[in-house]
């Protein structure tokens, strides 16, 4: 005859594939709170446009149009992105880096950069986008940087 004992062990629901509840022993993990504001949508260009690069590099698609066609934009507009990888480096892990919005739209936009895009000069490019910070993002360059003002409407087109 059993002698009443009990077995006590904790467990927590969980969501499974499907969002299906699952019965999980042990603790339930910490609730992970997402981090405050939008990552910005230049950000997320720039890494599209790495990532565009990498597909083509490797051959998982044969060249920009394929990119258009697959996400239902004109070739242009993906010339646009993938021309972000023209910036620096440093420019662009900046970008990728940026601070979260948190109201209304990040001030730095794919259009804003794309001046600096057509600039082979990566000194004249840094020069540039310390002035964009500076004007965007209230950012004060660091001394003894020179700040030119590089405005333009696009590649070779001079305003």
């Amino acid at each position: 005859m059993p002698d009443g004992a009990t077995v006590t062990f904790k467990v927590h629901l969980t969501r499974g594939p499907k969002t299906r509840r699952e019965l999980k022993e042990g603790e339930a993990p910490p609730r992970v709170t997402p981090p405050e504001g939008r990552t910005p949508h230049i950000s997320k260009l720039m890494a599209l446009a790495i990532r565009f690069d990498r597909l083509i590099t490797t051959g998982a698609v044969r060249n920009q149009s394929d990119l258009a066609k697959a996400g239902h934009v004109t070739s242009a507009r993906v010339s646009q992105i993938m021309n972000l990888n023209h910036l620096a480096p440093d420019i662009q892990e900046e970008i990728l880096f940026l601070p979260r919005v948190t109201l209304g739209r990040c001030k730095i936009s794919e259009q804003v950069l794309r001046p600096l895009t057509c600039t082979p000069d990566w000194t004249q490019q840094r020069r540039a986008w310390a002035r964009i910070q500076a004007e965007n993002l209230k950012v004060t360059p660091q001394p003894g940087t020179p700040v030119s003002v590089a405005r333009g409407s696009g590649c070779g087109k001079p305003v």
